[in-house]
């Protein structure tokens, strides 16, 4: 099985036109993966690509647009390139001979800014060596003078392994100890129960992601998983000689499952496992305080990863904002927007976001930063729903 998009390491690639950017991608996945042109803008949309690269594991390439496009549509790919820097948990800037000037300079400030890893490359040496005084820039301007790789995608034969040994080095670090999802809150060998109600939003056939991902880890960590639906958990927990180590519910369910398990067994949703697993559970826990403070009139943006068809009773669309009507029993604004873009965040007061199963983990922090540097609140479907249904300190029991 192919490791998932979203769990893999999102390389983006970044620089000038025809510094070399695609050319650079095809020799480090060996495939002609992007075009390569001497013509501005060949390189018109971001070109992903999905491959093994050992030993960092599971990546995807993000090959952008130039920064620099003069094209008729330089704006709309600029654009793009910009918003893909939110998915990004590497960085690459590629240049060349003629240095970087104020174009390299603004990513390399967005990087920091957002605390993204970045190296320089420097392409094309076979043409031209960069010049010491043009180098001697690109070092002042770096904070990690070993992240600087002077190289030609056209004849360096090391190249492939130059650029892995430095990426090793700059991985960060939620990516190289990121959290299991439930293998690392319960003992091996325990028993841990699987609430999957089969409702409007379970696909035909199939469970959806989180639930497939979250029985993964519970057999790569050595424990039992006990999968049922909402009719069979009170005979489920009864069949067991010693009550499981956790429950894990559907938030959709999370009231009815509550009033089934008894106080002593820990409890607590997928969305929330995802919370800790994509982004920051203290984060959310934090913004959904902001609850208690919404008043008349102000603006809620429930945010979703993921576009997606809408059901009848749709968890963004109907169903939390009913609960959080209900909870304030304010007359707010609720609105919903899916998809990797984000609307103007200034005219909310809360933002609740999707458990984010269908993006990685570098967005939904990007996100979050986003928010908190605008004194935004901001928290998560699944800690949303336990905390308008008076559960959320049960719910988050297990991570304390």
């Amino acid at each position: 099985m192919k490791a998932l998009k979203s769990m893999r390491l999102h390389i983006g690639i970044f620089g000038k036109t025809n510094a070399g950017k695609s050319a650079f991608l095809n020799r480090i996945t060996n495939q002609d993966v992007s075009i390569v042109s001497d013509i501005a803008g060949t390189t018109t949309d971001v070109v992903e690509k999905s491959m093994e690269l050992l030993p960092v594991g599971p990546v995807v390439f993000l090959d952008t647009a130039g920064i620099n496009d003069s094209t008729e549509l330089a704006g709309e790919r600029i654009e793009k390139t910009m918003k893909v820097i939110n998915r990004t948990d590497v960085a690459v800037i590629i240049c060349d001979y003629n240095g970087i000037d104020d174009y390299e300079m603004n990513l390399i400030k967005k990087f920091e800014e957002l605390q993204i890893p970045y190296m320089v490359v420097v392409n094309k040496s076979d043409i031209q060596e960069i010049p010491d005084d043009k180098y001697k820039k690109i070092v002042e301007n770096v904070k990690d003078g070993t992240s600087i790789l002077k190289t030609s995608a056209k004849t360096d034969k090391d190249i492939v392994f130059k650029f892995k040994a430095k990426l090793v080095k700059m991985l960060p670090d939620d990516y190289v100890n990121s959290p299991k999802i439930i293998g690392d809150l319960v003992p091996p060998k325990s028993t841990v129960i699987l609430v999957i109600p089969i409702d409007k939003e379970a696909p035909k056939g199939r469970i959806i992601l989180p639930q497939v991902q979250a029985i993964r880890d519970l057999l790569d960590s050595d424990c039992l998983s006990y999968v049922v639906k909402v009719s069979e958990l009170k005979q489920a927990i009864e069949n067991l000689k010693e009550p499981p180590a956790l429950v894990v519910t559907d938030s959709q369910a999370f009231k009815e499952v509550a009033e089934i398990v008894p106080d002593n067994i820990k409890l607590t949703s997928f969305s929330i496992l995802f919370a800790r697993l994509k982004g920051d559970l203290e984060a959310f826990e934090n913004g959904v305080k902001a609850i208690e403070n919404l008043k008349d009139g102000d603006k809620v943006l429930i945010l979703e990863s993921c576009t997606h068809h809408a059901i009848e009773d749709d968890i963004g669309r109907v169903k939390i904002p009913n609960w959080l009507l209900k909870k304030t029993g304010k007359n707010l604004i609720i609105e919903n927007y899916a998809g990797h873009d984000l609307p103007d965040i200034d005219k909310y007061s809360l933002i609740i976001h999707c458990g984010a199963c269908m993006t990685n983990r570098r967005e939904i922090l990007s996100r979050i930063l986003l928010a908190n540097n605008k004194g935004i609140p901001i928290t998560n479907y699944g800690i949303t729903i336990s905390y308008c249904l008076g559960i959320l300190d049960r719910a988050m029991k297990i991570f304390k």
